[in-house]
């Protein structure tokens, strides 16, 4: 049940077809995001800006690593003949 309540939430289901380490990388740049916004409020910006760029290039890194993958041909329609009803 829960696949259809997925299926009509995102078509596409992109989300769910995430590799590990794709999830890594994504989940590491967001903690990443918010160690720098932690050592920004505290430290300045200049303590926080390594690790705001580590940050974006992992968030880089991603999405290049999406965009590369190939996309899943749709599925062949069967034929029908025209002279025969279901």
């Amino acid at each position: 049940m829960t696949d259809r309540i997925a299926c009509y939430y995102f078509p596409t289901s992109r989300i769910f077809k995430m590799k590990l380490v794709d999830a890594l990388v994504l989940s590491l740049s967001l903690a990443l995001m918010i160690v720098g916004i932690h050592q920004t409020v505290t430290q300045g910006v200049q303590a926080s800006y390594a690790i705001f760029m580590f940050a974006v290039a992992l968030l880089f890194w991603f999405q290049y690593r999406r965009m590369k993958k190939p996309e899943e041909p749709p599925a062949p329609k069967k034929k029908t003949k025209p002279g025969k009803k279901r």
